[in-house]
Order: structure tokens, then C-alpha cells, then sequence
């Protein structure tokens, strides 16, 4: 028989996400959930309370888990949950592997690395929170909620990228991991989506301007027109190319996007988050070039009469032309665009280096 709302013992989860960037914004959306979710999978005759915060737990580069752990155990105590959870863009590993998450029944609390869930972020931690806190109640032997029996190993059923559970499992410290290389595909991918490609795209809307700038005084040229008629597609190709890897070297470069390691960075760290960022930045240029062509093989097609283009190619011409056209056109002012970035707001920009984020560290509750 049901208890009354008064004999229902109360559970308080807190849940953390640090930085406050990415990490917060899948916290906010989960929090609002997570006590319906909790009273489905683990125990309908509890009261579950979620609260919410944010912050950096331990220092953001330190690349440790026990680290992050220690002071997530004194964030619970400070805050006097009886459980903590943490979601975290850190890239983390163990035994080798992708870390997924971690339970530490000593100190009642776990975390989830956000980026190694993939593309799917939310929808996997939606599946997997619910049972890390189930995984510490049992194995913290809390009374108040009966054993569930199930093993560690069941939870990667529910969540796709674990692909095995490691370490202690009398003592409660236990390692979520990924597989090797699948592991490590989905975990630069979670990057990337952590990164929010997105935000650098329109961040970059200066780069934008300057190419299209660069593109419309092109395609006033002839000498542009008789160039890629006389390049073959496999030069165009190697051409556009060239152009996307200088411009994100570029942008890396003027802009400081680089990671170097140092005491707080490790070498592991500094080159996940390097490769963040080049991941981050090349979807986001790919893009860019490909709003780019598109808006200058309209404008080709309007600005130049086809008897015109015929008159200088000395040959018939047909739509295929005006795509070589914009094709080489675009890639000649990715270089215009290059110089047009670093005009662009510092801040804005910085953004898409995975390793930085502006708000300042520290405590805050989002209740306040």
C-alpha cells in the first residue's frame, strides 16, 4: 500500500553541471524531469527532490576524476544532498577507454561525461542518470530505498556508448567506459555537439561578409572565369581544400585557439581539446563555403548574361559553368573571408576553442 505524502521518505539529488556552458543547458532541461524519472525507475514510494546548480567542481583542465569527485562530494555536503550527480564536457578516460560516467558510493555521488554520450546527449543522459543514482543507493546500502538487484552491467543496455563497467565493484567505485575506437569516434563527435558549431557559424558572420564581398568582385573578372575553365575538378578540389585548411588555420592562429600543455592542461587534455576545436572549426568553414557557393552561383547566374561567358570562354556554355564558376570563386575568397575574421569580436570567436569558456568559475545556484 502507497505511504502517505508525510511517511515517504525524501531523496535529494543535486545536480551539477560544470562548466556552465553546454553542460548547464542539458542539466536545466533534465532537472525538470529527473524526479518523475527517478519515482519510474527506481522507487515511486520516495520523495524525490532534484536541485540544480552549477560550477566548476575541480579545476576545469585538471583531466582527473577523483579530483572532481572529491569536490563534488563537498559540494553535496555543503548543499546537504544526500545524492550528487555530475554533468561535465570534460573528455575523460579509464583503463584506455572513454569515460562515460562514474560512481563512487564512499563519497554518494557520480558523473557523466557528456561528450563521450555522442550526438545524443540529453536522450542519453536521460537514460543513464536515473540509473547512477539507483547504483549508488544500492551500493551505499541506503535503507530507504529496498535493493533493486540489478547489476552495473545493466545500464549498458540503456546506454549505448558504454560499453563496460570497471573497477570496485564491492567498494561502489565503478567505471562506465566506451569501446576503443567506436568509443573514441562518438566521444570527438559529443565534442563537437558540446562546442555548438552552431553558435560558431554565426559568430563568424564578418568572415561571411567578407567573402561574399571578395566573391562578388571575382566574378567581375574574365580572367576568373577563363581560370576555371582551363583547372580540372580534381585542382578545384584540391584548391577549396587548401583554401578551408588555411582559413582554419587562420582563425586558430590569430585568434589563440591553441592549446598548449602545461601543470593544469595534460598533453591528453590540451590535444582532445585541440582537436575539438579543429573538428568544431572545420564543420563550421565547411558550411560557411558551402553558403558561400550557393550564394555566388545565384548571383553568377543573374550578374553574368550566358552569351557574355560565352563570348570569353570562346565555346557554348551551359548551368555546369556557372558551378566551376562560383567552385573556384569560393575558394579564392575564403582568403577574403580569412582577413575578414579578424575583424570579428574576440570573444566570439574564442568560443569555438573547446578548452575556453568566458563565464568566470565558481558557485552559483540557479535558483538565486
Amino acid at each position: 500500500m502507497p505511504h502517505s505524502e508525510q511517511q515517504r521518505p525524501e531523496i535529494v539529488v543535486g545536480l551539477v553541471a560544470t562548466p556552465p556552458d553546454h553542460p548547464a543547458r542539458v542539466a536545466a532541461r533534465l532537472t525538470a524531469e529527473l524526479a518523475d524519472r527517478l519515482a519510474d525507475r527506481v522507487d515511486a514510494d520516495v520523495r524525490w527532490t532534484v536541485r540544480e546548480g552549477w560550477g566548476e567542481v575541480a579545476p576545469r583542465r585538471d583531466g582527473g576524476v577523483d579530483a572532481l569527485l572529491d569536490d563534488l562530494a563537498q559540494r553535496r555536503i555543503d548543499d546537504q544532498w544526500d545524492f550528487a550527480v555530475c554533468l561535465t564536457d570534460l573528455p575523460l578516460h579509464a583503463a584506455r577507454m572513454p569515460l562515460v560516467a562514474q560512481t563512487s558510493a564512499r563519497r554518494r555521488v557520480a558523473m557523466v561525461s557528456l561528450p563521450a554520450l555522442g550526438l545524443h546527449q540529453l536522450r542519453a543522459a536521460r537514460a543513464a542518470v536515473p540509473d547512477l543514482v539507483s547504483q549508488l543507493l544500492t551500493d551505499a546500502f541506503d535503507k530507504r530505498v529496498p535493493p533493486t538487484g540489478r547489476a552495473p552491467t545493466e545500464m549498458t543496455r540503456r546506454v549505448t556508448a558504454i560499453h563496460k563497467v570497471v573497477g570496485d565493484t564491492d567498494g561502489g567505485e565503478l567505471s562506465y567506459v566506451a569501446s576503443g575506437l567506436i568509443g573514441r569516434v562518438r566521444l570527438l563527435a559529443g565534442m563537437v555537439r558540446a562546442n555548438r558549431p552552431g553558435r560558431a557559424l554565426l559568430g563568424l558572420s564578418k568572415l561571411l561578409v567578407g567573402a561574399f564581398g571578395t566573391a562578388a568582385f571575382a566574378l567581375t573578372t574574365d580572367t576568373i572565369w577563363q581560370m576555371g575553365d582551363a583547372l580540372g575538378g580534381l585542382r578545384l578540389a584540391v584548391i577549396m581544400l587548401l583554401g578551408l585548411t588555411a582559413l582554419v588555420a587562420w582563425l586558430i592562429v590569430v585568434h589563440d585557439l591553441w592549446e598548449t600543455p602545461d601543470r593544469e592542461t595534460p598533453a591528453e587534455l590540451a590535444r582532445l581539446f585541440n582537436l575539438g576545436t579543429i573538428l568544431t572549426l572545420a564543420l563550421t568553414t565547411a558550411v560557411s563555403y558551402l553558403v558561400l557557393f550557393t550564394g555566388t552561383v545565384l548571383v553568377g547566374s543573374l550578374l553574368i548574361d550566358t552569351s557574355v561567358l560565352e563570348q570569353a570562354l570562346q565555346r557554348p556554355v551551359d548551368f555546369t559553368d556557372y558551378l566551376t564558376l562560383a567552385w573556384i570563386t569560393s575558394s579564392l575568397a575564403t582568403v577574403g573571408g580569412a582577413i575578414g575574421s579578424g575583424l570579428e569580436n574576440e570573444e566570439t570567436v574564442r568560443a569555438a576553442a573547446y578548452g575556453y569558456h568566458p563565464e568566470p568559475g565558481g558557485w552559483r545556484d540557479e535558483r538565486t
